[in-house]
């Protein structure tokens, strides 16, 4: 498997060359995926079957080190015949090979229903859910905040591209989702955060059940959860008896320190989406503005005259985690910001970036100055500004 998330069809996992696999990395998954170990020569190599009914299908001969000379040609037919397997856990193995990562697993419980459609609409569903928790986790790894709204979104989303998915999980009625977190490039830091936030999140569920209060909940934002982890929690339970999300380190990089070897899964029912749904409206209203000052490229123009004030779209290049703002201009700083449009250079603004509509809005804008920038950057710019100077020239309503 080798497209990134979230791909419908994933392609097969590719099969990793013998020489790069660790014996004991191999039989560690194999037991995790529910291969059961039905004896072999002890100290040599180990038999393994795969779970359910194809157990009495096929089987694998592991070495259990690389100590004895057949070592390498052992690993290499139980790679091989892992990637010929019917057995769905197989391609979870080699994907788990072929990117050693953190594995979280998210299980939905769904009523049962013939023909197929609603097993597909649940997986959809699942998938939603999934990528949601994700890129939460994804969120506060970059900072905590009760809602992030626009911020921090473009690293994130990125970041979720390095995260593969197993298996499509029809078997399973939709009710079944794995995905694999690198461990590199902050995937474990992720994995951690996002433990620790559904954690957080558990108790704080838990605690308003028990009491009906919400301290809890503005407590474990200091954890990392925040509007959007509520959203996907709400999500991933909708429509369910009830929802679990469980998290299985790699086994080639181990535990980080502080947490257990096999962290208990983390479960939610329907009797926790009243305090979820309460506690997301709460970390919306209450996350702050906050004042930036902002460096952007000017990307659209737009006022109902020739003259008076207007609207701009920035780029943001600096200055505030957010990809584009939209900020109102009195006549002369829209002017200003036009004429920066025109030969080609981005301007720089101070404000505050307003919470309500996801941090996408710039209040309050003052000191609109335009600033230099390297040629290359300001050559792309006025390239922009040529594609698009019918456009700029009705914003800007003929005036100069």
């Amino acid at each position: 498997m080798d497209r990134p998330w979230p791909q419908d069809a994933p392609a097969p996992p590719p099969v990793p060359h013998p020489d790069t696999v660790d014996p004991a990395v191999l039989g560690a998954l194999l037991a995790r995926h529910g291969w059961r170990r039905r004896g072999g020569a002890p100290g040599h190599y180990a038999r393994w079957t795969p779970p359910g009914r194809l157990a009495g299908g096929t089987s694998l001969l592991v070495p259990e080190s690389r100590d004895f000379p057949d070592s390498g040609d052992l690993l290499g037919e139980a790679l091989m015949a892992l990637s010929r397997s019917a057995a769905p856990s197989a391609r979870e193995v080699l994907t788990a090979l072929a990117v050693p990562g953190d594995e979280i697993r998210w299980r939905r419980e769904v009523p049962e229903s013939p023909g197929g459609t609603a097993a597909w609409t649940a997986q959809e569903r699942l998938r939603t859910a999934a990528r949601d928790t994700l890129l939460a986790g994804a969120l506060a790894t970059r900072g905590r905040a009760g809602y992030y709204g626009a911020r921090h979104r473009r690293a994130a989303e990125a970041w979720l591209e390095r995260v593969l998915t197993g298996p499509s999980g029809a078997e399973s009625g939709g009710r079944e989702l794995t995905v694999f977190v690198p461990v590199a490039e902050d995937g474990r830091a992720t994995s951690v955060t996002l433990l620790r936030a559904l954690y957080a999140l558990r108790d704080a569920a838990d605690y308003h059940r028990a009491t009906g209060g919400m301290e809890a909940y503005d407590a474990a934002v200091a954890a990392g959860v925040c509007r959007e982890l509520t959203d996907a929690v709400i999500a991933l339970v909708q429509g369910t008896e009830g929802a679990r999300v469980a998290l299985e380190w790699a086994p080639a990089a181990g535990p980080p320190p502080g947490f257990a070897a096999r962290p208990d899964p983390v479960e939610f029912s329907p009797g926790d989406l009243p305090g979820l749904r309460e506690a997301g409206a709460r970390y919306v209203r209450d996350e702050p503005s906050l004042p930036v000052l902002i460096t952007g490229a000017v990307v659209r123009l737009r006022r109902t005259g020739p003259g008076g004030p207007g609207t701009v779209r920035l780029r943001v290049l600096s200055g505030a985690d957010v990809a584009q703002v939209r900020i109102t201009l009195e006549e002369d700083d829209y002017r200003i910001a036009g004429h920066a449009h025109l030969v080609g250079l981005p301007i720089r603004v101070r404000g505050r970036l307003e919470s309500r509509g996801g941090f996408r809005r710039l209040s309050g804008a003052t000191g609109v100055t335009p600033v230099q920038v390297e040629e290359a950057e300001r050559d792309r710019l006025v390239k922009s500004l040529q594609e698009n100077l019918d456009f700029f020239e009705e914003a800007c309503g003929g005036g100069p």
